[in-house]
């Protein structure tokens, strides 16, 4: 006779016949309340073909340089904005803004992806190396250090570079161009270092004079000037300048019109607060075919107003050679390069004068028609919006707006307003970015500060896109190139020759016997 089968069948979980999702229920039979995450691994669909099609894809982009992992899926990151720009078609404009606090690794996912895309044959130039941080990536790349610093090296705001040697190269309309844009550069360039040395720009009539004053240099010189001879084309008054100046005839209104301009280029070719870098011709001429860096890290950070206006030089410098490039290979006279410009510290430009919002927005503007890919550093939002001129923060404001990705490493939550009004984020990713800037903790083991949380983790922001929270992690190969504290490393102690033994010293009450 069979048993009568109960009304309700036991439950296998609850009999002990299966564990629970956290395990068995009960004193001592394995019940977890924390149920980590499993491991999880990657692989292609050849390593892992026996779970396929039962993978689980990513949306992390694929096209450009390996960054690093994602932090949430630990799917591999590809990201830089001149990939992102030509083959991905994720961005509208090859640049980038790159934001966190000091010590969490800015400046070490720039170089990532400047040797990165140097391997995709793409020339990175480092206009003005302040630490220095990118010195030894060019070296070990075979590029060009060029130095620069009191006593250490000079740029000639007034060299042409390679525009001349081009122009008689070139023929028609793309003569002219090469030849306007050398002397809009120049004309820039000193205009720019006038608002450095008086904190605020030239005046209209100062401007036109200087642009007169130098058509007139070109005529005049046959080889490449210096602003010591813009000055004596000043002080010479012929007759060209002296129509722009309205003197109405009178050579003493002329003087009375220029003496400010005579004044500040005096102090520019006399060694004053911008020392004589800009005087003499330059030392070691920028090449074109190699990676490039401007090693400023000489000048001390106490000499804001030199550091701003050596980087503004470097800048224009490099973006005037640059042109000359790009216009000989639109002519089929040299092969098409394409470069990958870091402009590092730039707040420090921003802030030396007011109106060189304009001049910093005139060089990087043409990025994308120049075949130029950009990255611009910089510490916080609060940095670009510190300017006095209302009208100069909302430029620079659009330097954010206008990049084509923001990477966003470590910020603290005053940031955060400012951030979202440039680049949306939602509460989720404005607390990571919060978390990160957080301070290292001490190691009780060893009694000495560990890593900060968030150094080498960075989110990379396109348009309204969710951010992808990356972190980078450096190869052997890489640190050794990314040191930025050598300084602080603790050199080895030298091993002295034993005493001499018929030579005894015996020092007492601070006399010798």
């Amino acid at each position: 006779m069979k048993p009568a089968h109960p009304a309700h069948p036991a439950h296998p979980v609850r009999t002990g016949k299966r564990p629970m999702p956290r395990g068995w229920p009960g004193a001592g039979r394995g019940y977890s309340t924390y149920l980590q995450a499993p491991a999880e691994w990657r692989g292609t669909t050849v390593q892992v073909c026996g779970l396929w099609p039962f993978a689980a894809g990513t949306g992390s982009p694929m096209v450009g340089v390996p960054i690093g992992r994602n932090i949430l899926s630990g799917a591999t990151l590809c990201c830089d904005p001149i990939n992102w720009f030509t083959r991905a078609n994720l961005i509208s404009n090859p640049s980038m803004f790159v934001l966190g606090r000091p010590g969490l690794g800015k400046s070490t996912v720039v170089r990532r992806m400047a040797l990165g895309l140097a391997g995709y044959g793409v020339q990175p130039l480092v206009l003005g190396d302040l630490k220095p941080d990118y010195r030894d990536l060019i070296e070990a790349l075979g590029g060009q250090v060029i130095r620069l610093g009191r006593g250490r090296g000079h740029l000639n705001v007034l060299d042409p570079g390679e525009s001349r040697t081009a122009a008689q190269r070139l023929t028609g309309k793309a003569r002219e161009a090469i030849q306007a844009d050398a002397h809009g550069r120049r004309h820039t360039m000193v205009s720019a270092l006038i608002s450095i040395m008086r904190s605020a720009p030239p005046t209209d009539r100062e401007e036109t004079i200087l642009d007169e004053a130098l058509k007139v240099l070109d005529e005049r010189s046959s080889g490449t000037p210096v602003l010591r001879d813009l000055l004596q084309v000043v002080q010479d008054a012929p007759d060209r300048v002296r129509n722009v100046a309205l003197d109405r005839g009178s050579l003493d209104r002329y003087r009375q019109i220029t003496e400010g301009l005579e004044a500040s280029l005096i102090g520019l070719v006399g060694g004053g607060r911008l020392g004589e870098i800009f005087s003499a011709q330059t030392d070691n001429p920028m090449r074109l075919d190699r990676p490039v860096v401007f090693d400023v890290s000489s000048i001390d950070d106490s000499e804001t107003n030199l550091q701003a206006a050596v980087l503004l030089a470097c800048w224009s410098y490099g973006f005037g050679a640059v042109a000359v490039s790009q216009a000989l290979a639109d002519a089929g006279l040299e092969p098409r390069r394409h470069y990958f410009v870091i402009l590092d510290e730039l707040w420090r430009v921003l802030r030396a004068g007011r109106g060189l919002v304009d001049r910093v927005d005139a060089l990087t503007r043409l990025n994308r028609q120049r075949g130029v890919g950009t990255a611009m550093i910089s510490h916080t939002m609060s940095d670009l919006l510190a300017l006095e001129n209302s009208e100069d923060r909302m430029k620079a404001k659009g330097f954010v707006e206008r990049s084509g990705m923001v990477v966003c490493g470590g910020l603290p939550r005053a940031e955060m307003e400012n951030l979202t009004e440039v680049v949306p984020m939602s509460e989720e990713e404005q607390n990571m970015l919060i978390g990160w800037q957080d301070p290292p903790a001490w190691d009780p083991a060893t009694g000495v500060e560990v890593a900060p949380p968030g150094r080498g983790n960075f989110l990379v922001k396109v348009g309204g896109r969710p951010g992808i929270p990356v972190h980078v992690s450096l190869t052997s190969v890489e640190r050794e190139i990314n040191d930025t504290n050598k300084l602080w490393r603790t050199d080895p102690v030298l091993e002295l020759p034993p005493p001499d033994p018929a030579t005894r010293v015996v020092a007492r009450a601070g006399v010798d016997k």
